[in-house]
């Protein structure tokens, strides 16, 4: 991953996911180790889910091939208040939504590859700024 084109770029894609989706309230774009890279929230908490996100794929990937079913394309987590959806882009980073309750799932994982596919050109430096 090179460094990317603009944090701004990175912040607008994020936006525009959470026009798109009904129920999105965070997102956060992390290096695969967990370390924060860019946000669309004012969240203390960016931290903390960027290295939480990195656990997450990790876990998530190993599982996926260790029972057979090969790369990890997105991990869901379902809770009381809402859900956190974890998907890779590409090799080196990461990408964390927050949902409520309301969450769109079935709109997300329509919008959700050609997000990542943006998100990996601009963190790669191949998409305009």
């Amino acid at each position: 991953m090179k460094a990317p084109s603009s944090s701004t770029a990175l912040v607008s894609e994020l936006l525009v996911l959470r026009e798109k989706v009904v129920g999105i309230t965070d997102s956060i774009i992390s290096t695969a180790d967990g370390l924060l890279v860019a946000s669309d929230s004012g969240s203390a908490e960016q931290e903390s889910l960027a290295a939480l996100c990195a656990a997450g794929v990790a876990l998530g990937t190993r599982t996926a091939v260790h029972v057979g079913l090969g790369g990890l394309r997105e991990s869901v987590i379902r809770a009381a208040g809402g859900h956190v959806v974890f998907a890779s882009i590409g090799e080196n980073a990461l990408l964390a939504i927050v949902g409520d309750e309301g969450l769109d799932l079935a709109h997300l994982r329509r919008e959700l590859p050609g997000t990542v596919d943006v998100l990996g050109k601009l963190l790669d430096g191949d998409a305009p700024n």
